[in-house]
């Protein structure tokens, strides 16, 4: 299980990452741009992935992640677990959803392993 502070340390570890309230969710930004939400309350974060990233997270494990069920998860909106999360596959999806939304220069500075 990882909580929400983990996933604050992961996402505000990301090169000019910021946390901002947006509506009643926490917001991890990158260049004014949402790349994950959450709401502790309900142990699920939220991360925009590219289609292709998308599709490759969610044949892991659909109690893990899974697409938003509406026309956001088209668009790559992606349900977390916290509750079933792996740390290190959290670190690895929100690496991707950042680089999904940050600049060019930023996204070529991530490492995924």
């Amino acid at each position: 299980m990882v909580d929400a502070g983990k996933v604050k340390q992961i996402a505000l570890s990301l090169p000019e990452a910021t946390e901002e309230p947006h509506f009643d969710k926490t917001s991890y930004r990158v260049n004014k741009k949402i790349f994950a939400t959450m709401v502790s309350e309900h142990s699920r974060a939220t991360v925009k992935l590219s289609p292709a990233d998308q599709d490759i997270f969610c044949t892991f494990d659909s109690s893990v992640i899974y697409p938003v069920p509406n026309k956001w998860g088209k668009q790559g909106w992606t349900h977390i677990n916290l509750s079933t999360v792996k740390e290190e596959m959290l670190a690895e999806i929100l690496k991707a959803a950042y680089c999904e939304v940050a600049p060019k220069h930023l996204a070529e500075l991530i490492t995924f392993e």
